[in-house]
């Protein structure tokens, strides 16, 4: 039987402007679910892979309509904690060629803000798995949140489960009393996976690459050798280090690509000209799906786990809302090249 990935996080209600109205223009909202882990966890059932996602939801009827929201993409959810007073809600305003997509966050006190350790049997939770996954949004949203973050991977260590980690600093989240630098190294140091993008490193560990500018709507991969082997000086348990390449040029159009480094050699994924972007909330996100996909099934072939993630998430930015909505098949299909987006009859 396969074993299960476990994730670990917040899932909220994503409130959005149909289209790409302005907030000031919206008179309804288009309402889906989503967050860091729960996406990840998406892309993994899509990819048939056995996954449960672990967080804290309301008790009343919003929480039971996420949990349905969930199921029905093939998310288990049997180790999600239930009460709070509520679910936590993100606005999103797309954004369309110079004009960037706006998120206004109300999470405030929400089920999950208010979770302490204790509150998850991680014992049950982690029962089955042999892969652990979470984010840097969770210890940021309150202390309580980090200290059940510890704990699980704490546990997933001593259950002998690969940990990864996305980075995902969001500067916005962390008030409650502690720095990402001062909360996120403990943390790390029970990973074997970490994943971040050209602001991750810089802003959590004072790690930059030089000559970097996104601005300029190119990434180029070896600028980023210098900050991956420094990662993995500081963090030597780490067996690979990921890092996304989005170059952008405007909110509708971004190059895309990632590089892996194992410890000895980098690779290189190819590049994707995003030139339409529908949807980018858990591009990320997606790329971490994909990746852990690939971890796990071209076992030896990391080059091949980092074009699949790459592939998966370029596709993700052709999909609305947070889930990347992707088969294998297709992802695959974009990897050997089919990437005209022509009807398929």
């Amino acid at each position: 039987m396969t074993k299960k990935v476990v994730t670990f996080g917040e899932v909220m209600l994503r409130l959005c402007p149909p289209g790409y109205l302005r907030f000031s223009q919206a008179s309804s909202f288009d309402v889906v679910y989503g967050g860091g882990e729960a996406n990840v966890a998406a892309s993994l059932a899509n990819f048939k892979v056995p996954v449960d996602f672990v967080t804290r939801l309301p008790d009343n009827d919003i929480g039971d309509a996420c949990l349905h929201f969930m199921r029905g993409y093939g998310i288990g959810t049997e180790n999600i904690a239930r009460g709070g007073e509520r679910l936590g809600i993100y606005f999103l305003e797309n954004g369309a060629m110079q004009r960037g997509s706006k998120v206004v966050y109300d999470r405030a006190n929400s089920s999950f803000a208010s979770i302490e350790k204790g509150m998850i049997d991680w014992d049950k939770a982690l029962d089955g798995a042999d892969w652990f996954h979470w984010t840097g949004i969770t210890p940021a949203v309150s202390k309580g949140a980090a200290e059940a973050c510890l704990e699980g991977v704490k546990k997933a260590k001593e259950k002998r489960l690969t940990v990864s980690c996305d980075l995902n600093f969001r500067a916005k989240l962390w008030k409650w009393g502690k720095k990402a630098g001062e909360v996120m190294p403990e943390l790390l140091n029970y990973c074997d996976i970490a994943l971040g993008n050209e602001e991750d490193a810089e802003k959590v560990f004072g790690i930059k690459a030089p000559d970097s500018d996104v601005s300029a709507g190119k990434v180029e991969a070896e600028q980023y050798r210098f900050v991956v082997e420094e990662l993995k000086k500081k963090f030597p348990k780490l067996q690979k280090i990921i890092v996304t390449l989005r170059g952008s040029v405007s909110a509708s159009h971004n190059s895309w690509s990632g590089l892996l480094y194992d410890g000895n050699k980098i690779y290189v994924a190819p590049v994707y000209q995003i030139t339409h972007m529908v949807d980018r909330v858990g591009g990320g996100d997606s790329f971490m799906g994909g990746l852990i996909y690939g971890l796990r099934t071209y076992a030896g072939d990391p080059q091949k786990a980092l074009n699949f993630a790459v592939a998966a998430s370029c596709l993700k930015h052709s999909i609305v809302g947070d889930f990347n909505i992707a088969t294998v098949a297709e992802v695959e299909s974009i990897m050997k090249g089919s990437t005209s987006g022509r009807v398929s009859r």
